[in-house]
């Protein structure tokens, strides 16, 4: 073995170290989040009591908080925070596209629309059908979204737009004619993460940590993918099989997360565009990071929807959207206006 040899596994370790203090780093900062999250609201609980609560439960009013409201809510946001940034990283590495995210794709919009007429025609009362519902929404509005759009990014947003204010038209309505059977779906209107803590959550956390699970392992050959079809098929990557299974991960994860918690907009923008530089070009570490930086973005969100108001909460989606439109400005600046 040659000396040049000898020195690679060495230099990939030094590059690696790097990438992994910032995960670790990463999941020191969401657990900090987390407590804190769970410590704010009408009743403020301090930080050491959170930690207290979560490790020694001692059955006080504090701890009863923490534990079933408090926690369960922080969980959630977890989980639908990864699910969507994830989501939004493997839509920009499969189209190609830094503008893409799975709400300004339609993708949200598609989820919550079919719940709404699944719910009209009385299939979609349980977390089952929800789900379904979701998962059947998200795949109709993205093969929709990416054949009328696919020729560039700005189009593609256009888009996606367009079909998320038709189709909340349309819900909006059917709501307005059929108010009775919409009293329990309405939520879907506005994403928000406040009261979702108490549904059954099994379902669809299961679903989110499994797709996530496959989103990890699929990265490798989405990295393959991204050099070029020729090259990844040179690599031994099925390219038509990792298309078609990182398609599915989407659907699920969007519209998983969109059935627990109804449309959140931007987050799948947004922290793709945060960990890129630090990714490098590896798909694993940007998927990894956007594991661990979208619950983060989500629980900041959800605290600022508790403390924005003093009399009552705001929805978690529009505090999303106050930080995604930016950034939805900028990146079509940066990457939009060259193509056409």
């Amino acid at each position: 073995m040659s000396a040049a040899d000898r020195s690679l596994p060495v230099a990939k370790t030094r590059r690696q170290v790097p990438r992994a203090g910032l995960l670790l780093g990463g999941l020191v900062l969401l657990g900090a989040v987390a407590v804190l999250s769970i410590g704010i609201g009408a009743h403020s609980v301090p930080p050491a009591e959170v930690v207290r609560a979560l490790f020694d439960y001692q059955g006080t009013d504090d701890h009863v908080i923490v534990w079933d409201v408090r926690a369960p809510r922080a969980l959630l946001a977890v989980a639908v925070g990864a699910a969507l940034a994830v989501a939004g990283a493997l839509i920009q590495i499969l189209g190609r596209n830094p503008l893409a995210e799975p709400g300004v794709l339609g993708v949200t919009a598609g989820a919550g629309f079919a719940i709404t007429i699944g719910s009209a025609l009385g299939l979609a009362g349980g977390q089952a059908g929800q789900l379904v519902f979701a998962i059947i929404g998200s795949v109709a509005a993205a093969l929709l979204v990416m054949a009328v759009g696919r020729q560039s990014p700005l189009r593609l947003v256009l888009t996606g737009m367009v079909l998320t204010a038709v189709l909340g038209g349309i819900a909006l309505g059917l709501r307005m004619m059929l108010p009775d059977a919409f009293d329990t779906y309405r939520f879907w209107s506005v994403g928000t993460l406040a009261g979702r803590e108490q549904e059954p959550l099994a379902l669809p956390l299961a679903a989110i940590g499994v797709s996530l699970l496959g989103a990890l392992l699929l990265s490798r050959p989405l990295n393959a993918l991204e050099l070029g079809e020729s090259v990844a098929q040179t690599l031994g990557a099925g390219v038509a099989r990792t298309r078609t299974a990182t398609v599915i991960l989407i659907t699920v994860l969007s519209g998983a997360a969109t059935a627990v918690a109804g449309p959140i907009l931007f987050v799948g923008l947004i922290v793709p565009h945060l960990v890129r530089r630090p990714a490098a070009g590896s798909v694993p570490w940007l998927t990894l990071y956007s594991m661990v930086l979208g619950p983060v973005l989500l629980l900041v969100a959800d605290i600022g929807s508790r403390v924005l108001l003093p009399t009552g909460e705001v929805p978690v989606a529009i505090v999303t959207a106050f930080l995604g439109g930016p950034m939805l400005i900028w990146a079509v600046r940066q990457y939009g206006a060259g193509t056409r």
